[in-house]
């Protein structure tokens, strides 16, 4: 940071700023006020200042109230954003006057969550109770985006070729097995392995369309010269299973999700045979070494696991 930039930093002021999107959201200086228990008249030297301090107007008076200027609504998108982030780091500081001794942000496809991060996360989450584990499902494509921004500190998703994933450092976690699940019954349930070309002829249950289950698939039918018989797609791998049982399709699921869901209907899985059906799940980060203590001790903790 420059000694340019710096002075900026230290012109800026918090509760001017707390006031411009008060302002902002109100559509005028006297609610803006009334909202904030302040007089109108020391809100408006605190908008002076402010446009002083940015040396450019932000709003524009007029009879009904205020109006944004080009300047103005660059500053409040830049304003919220500082502001949800005091708020957010408020809230965290609160936890660790509370006990909590650490904070992991996690985000995981839905592979990882259905199959393994339960137990894992159990595990640790025993063994290290002061520890705050805050994990959320995303899209392959957005777990490595959201690692890439730094919005989680750690990743698990299957890796595509390109993308953010080349700037990101990662490791093994847990193989990834794909089967295809029919109904018992189905013309391909007595089959002990199948390639998915021979599945092209059936309606397919897929999950979202930007899922790394969906894409392979479309991925493969395409290489095959077909295309999928898409019947409907779910969010969900026991949504897809209740569909399948329902005669709506069939589809491609990890093996061992597909095994804890045995109760969902009368299924069957069928080992397919395609490269592209032995995946890998991985965990990634910027970098590993750089990470909190806490966030270390999970990935040495889940990069050793074992499937229960």
């Amino acid at each position: 940071m420059t000694s340019l930039d710096r002075s900026f930093a230290r012109r800026i002021d918090l509760t001017s700023l707390q006031l411009f999107v008060a302002v902002c959201e109100q559509g005028s200086i006297g609610r803006a006020a009334e909202q904030e228990f302040i007089a109108a008249s020391a809100v408006s030297k605190r908008l002076s200042d402010l446009e002083a301090t940015v040396g450019a107007p932000l709003l524009e008076r007029h009879s009904r109230g205020v109006r944004l200027t080009a300047a103005g609504d660059s500053l409040l998108h830049h304003a919220r954003s500082l502001l949800y982030g005091l708020e957010k780091m408020q809230g965290e500081l609160q936890e660790y006057a509370g006990g909590v001794r650490g904070h992991v942000r996690i985000h995981a496809n839905i592979s990882a969550i259905v199959q393994f991060l339960p137990e894992d996360l159990g595990s640790f989450a025993r063994a290290h109770p002061e520890v705050k584990i805050d994990l959320e499902e995303h899209l392959s494509g957005e777990v490595l985006d959201a690692v890439r921004q730094g919005a989680a500190d750690i990743g698990i998703c299957r890796l595509g070729a390109g993308g953010a994933a080349e700037t990101l450092q990662r490791r093994s976690y847990r193989p990834d097995q794909l089967v295809l699940v029919v109904p018992q019954g189905h013309g391909l349930a007595g089959r002990s392995a199948i390639a998915f070309e021979d599945a092209l002829d059936c309606d397919i249950v897929s999950l979202q369309a930007h899922s790394s289950l969906s894409l392979a698939m479309q991925q493969a039918a395409a290489a095959a010269g077909r295309t999928l018989r898409l019947r409907i797609r779910v969010t969900g791998l026991d949504a897809m299973c209740r569909m399948i049982d329902n005669g709506l399709g069939i589809g491609v699921l990890p093996q061992r999700a597909f095994t804890l869901m045995q109760g969902v209907g009368r299924l069957r899985a069928v080992p397919l045979t395609d490269a592209w059906a032995q995946r890998e799940l991985q965990l990634v980060a910027r970098d590993f070494d750089a990470l909190p203590t806490t966030a270390r001790m999970l990935v040495e903790h889940l990069s050793t696991a074992t499937t229960p």
